[in-house]
């Protein structure tokens, strides 16, 4: 059934979800799934969309909006466009960041959202109100749990130990209770656990 663009408030977020969906598909980057070969974005908004209503099943529709526009169209800023130093990251990041609220707010106001709804979406994508907005406390914690569960692994087999050591302390001290509590009943290889231990036992120092 084609969901039409005006058609009130459920109609406006099936078709919001739909346009994400649509755009994070046109993904150069693919994954391999059960379903083919899919756009890495859209397969990573799923991701995140799954952990987000783990963590809070009555999530609202700005936070499940948030959620499924996180990345959207990220392989549009290639990360050599910016020095390759850390500062360089940083400035990609923000760049994303901007990209991503731009977009977002592109395709919410196309399919009928009032400015409000808007402007909490990006701001939830900026992360402009974190780590004092609840909901994006919550958003975070489902960012870092598909990180910890799809990403980390990849990362650590091409890294120093000492690297990842980092990444997992920066990772863990942005997490809540909740989100901590997750994490550790993830499965992870004994290197990856190794990691995770020293990490965690540097942070309770």
């Amino acid at each position: 059934m084609t969901v039409e663009y005006t058609t009130g408030e459920e109609g406006r977020f099936a078709a919001a979800i739909r346009r994400f969906e649509e755009a994070n598909a046109g993904d150069p980057n693919r994954i391999e799934t059960e379903g083919g070969s899919l756009g890495r974005e859209l397969v990573y908004s799923q991701w995140l969309t799954k952990w987000l209503l783990r963590l809070e099943p009555n999530a609202s529709e700005q936070l499940r909006l948030a959620a499924k526009c996180q990345h959207l169209c990220r392989w549009e800023i290639a990360r050599n466009a910016y020095p390759m130093t850390r500062a360089g990251y940083l400035q990609w990041r923000e760049a994303l960041k901007k990209l991503h609220a731009r977009k977002t707010g592109e395709i919410l106001r196309d399919v009928g959202y009032p400015e409000d709804i808007v402007l909490k979406v990006q701001e939830l994508v900026l992360k402009k109100n974190f780590p004092h907005d609840p909901e994006g406390r919550v958003l975070e914690d489902a960012l870092c749990l598909v990180f910890l569960e799809h990403q980390f692994a990849e990362l650590a087999a091409k890294s120093a130990d000492e690297k990842m050591i980092s990444v997992l302390q920066k990772t863990w001290k942005k997490m809540t209770v909740c989100g901590r509590a997750a994490a550790l009943q993830l499965s992870y290889s004994t290197h990856e656990k190794r990691l995770l231990e020293e990490a965690l036992k540097s942070e309770s120092k």
